[in-house]
């Protein structure tokens, strides 16, 4: 089973290098608490589907603007196809 908090996790930090991934909470929100911008957003978008071969629609960037809603979207979109 894929450990889509793992890769959320690594690639956010490849993203922004000076976020601890143990300080991330569950509901900490990519722009609002972590202080991503934009293209940091579409930086972490791009890792995922490259790493993970899900495609990300830009009306789809709020469900994973957290770590708890990036998992089961991740989780979603895997399983679909």
């Amino acid at each position: 089973m894929t450990d889509y908090r793992a890769i959320y996790l690594e690639e956010l930090v490849r993203v922004a290098p000076d976020i601890d991934p143990e300080t991330v909470g569950e509901n900490d929100h990519l722009q609002d608490d972590l202080e991503l911008d934009s293209m940091d957003v579409l930086n972490l978008v791009t890792a995922l589907h490259e790493r993970l071969g899900v495609d990300i629609p830009e009306r789809d960037y709020p469900r994973i603007a957290t770590l708890a809603q990036a998992v089961v979207y991740l989780a979603e979109k895997s399983a679909s196809g």
